[in-house]
């Protein structure tokens, strides 16, 4: 696929869209109850879920997640610009939403490598008066294209902290393509004061033999549905040098959890860690 001088993929999106594979965007949609997918993600969907059957629940509290981690970024730590890489489908209370309920000038990038989700954000995230929204066709796999892109330079003030959302991504990125690089190149780019807010599942939580059937039904998924369990350390490692928000890294049905509906999913049904730190 050639790129143009601005960093977008030449052709039609529509030419890359394959709705034979499964891709996560699409996937998780459907675990959310979405439309926004085709047979071969719900195939996938049910796979998976028939190994980790709360497997809904764990997109649902993943969600909520990303909304607290938001609003702790946009109010308490008074963050007003935000890179989020692997947007997914856009759903209720998306990121820009959040932030900007909270700081209207609020600025926002959105990053994806899935045509439809990127179609769909391009309708359906618009930004308030004051603040921007921006979306880019790409992969985390590729972060000079990121940051060198021109919808980001022209959204995004890099000399100003930057929120980096990583959330429920991270899984998709094998040990090959040295995910922890790729995250240190993004933070890299960042000024400090900036913060990264990631997710990712686990099999830490799940007796051995559904994690070995969790991890073989991800396989099954086809190239974009490979999911890479982690442990707690592993995850952590993404977070080294930098200094981690209250309360640490936990579940994602834990983190800053209080105001939510109790009572809370158990950390065995959601078998995802979060968490949000700061760049000193």
């Amino acid at each position: 696929m050639t790129t143009d001088a601005s960093g977008t993929r030449a052709g039609s999106p529509s030419d890359r869209i394959d709705t034979s594979v499964a891709h996560p965007a699409r996937r998780y949609n459907y675990w959310l109850g979405g439309k926004d997918n085709f047979q071969a993600d719900r195939e996938s969907g049910d796979a998976m879920a028939a190994a980790f059957p709360t497997i809904r629940t764990a997109a649902l509290e993943n969600r909520r997640f990303l909304q607290r981690a938001v609003s702790y970024l946009a109010g308490e730590a008074g963050v007003r610009q935000f890179l989020d890489i692997g947007t997914g489908i856009p759903t209720a209370n998306n990121t820009h939403e959040v932030a900007q309920a909270i700081a209207p000038q609020a600025r926002v990038v959105y990053v994806d490598n899935d045509p439809i989700v990127l179609a769909h954000a391009r309708a359906l995230l618009t930004s308030s008066p004051a603040g921007a929204t921006a979306y880019i066709d790409a992969d985390l796999r590729d972060p000079e294209r990121i940051l060198a892109h021109s919808e980001l330079r022209r959204t995004l003030d890099l000399s100003q902290p930057v929120a980096l959302m990583l959330v429920a991504v991270l899984h998709f990125v094998p040990d090959g393509d040295n995910p922890y690089s790729l995250v240190r190149q993004l933070l890299d780019a960042l000024p400090a004061g900036s913060y990264l807010a990631a997710s990712h599942a686990t099999h830490e939580y799940l007796p051995p033999a559904v994690a070995v059937e969790a991890k073989a039904a991800a396989k099954g998924g086809g190239p974009h549905g490979l999911i890479n369990l982690r442990t707690r350390d592993e995850f952590n490692r993404f977070f080294a040098d930098l200094d981690v928000v209250e309360p640490g890294i936990t579940s994602v049905a834990e983190w800053r959890a209080e105001s939510e509906p109790q009572p809370r999913p158990s950390v065995v049904e959601v078998s995802m860690y979060g968490g949000v730190a700061r760049l000193p």
